[in-house]
């Protein structure tokens, strides 16, 4: 299993105490792309942060304004702040599709804290 599915996990009782504020913020909907290892299979982890105060399903389930797609070890440093998200743009460890400035707003402290 991913590691991600542990930090995606914590995203619903996080967004239960911040997901109205994050909301008003970003106005969006993310998805996560996120695979073991290149060419292997890849879940899918929708946040919408358009509607209400904000949800977290696994899936496609719901249009992306925007998309990441990196591996599980990139997504789990960019949550624990030891990844830099520019950085890691400009270096193809994550790829964005999607609106541009929706995904600059989407900064790696609306995250859960994991250790």
């Amino acid at each position: 299993p991913l590691k991600a599915e542990k930090l995606f996990e914590q995203m619903t009782p996080h967004l239960e105490k911040r997901g109205a504020e994050f909301v008003k913020k970003l106005n969006a909907i993310y998805q996560f792309h996120i695979f073991a290892k290149k060419g292997g299979p890849v879940t899918k982890f929708t946040v919408d942060l358009k509607h209400g105060s904000g949800s977290m399903s696994v899936g496609d389930t719901a249009k992306p304004d925007a998309t990441f797609i990196m591996s599980d070890d990139n997504c789990i440093a960019l949550a624990q702040g030891k990844l830099n998200p520019q950085i890691a743009f400009l270096q193809g460890k994550m790829k964005i599709k999607g609106n541009m400035a929706a995904a600059t707003k989407f900064t790696p402290d609306l995250l859960p804290k994991i250790e």
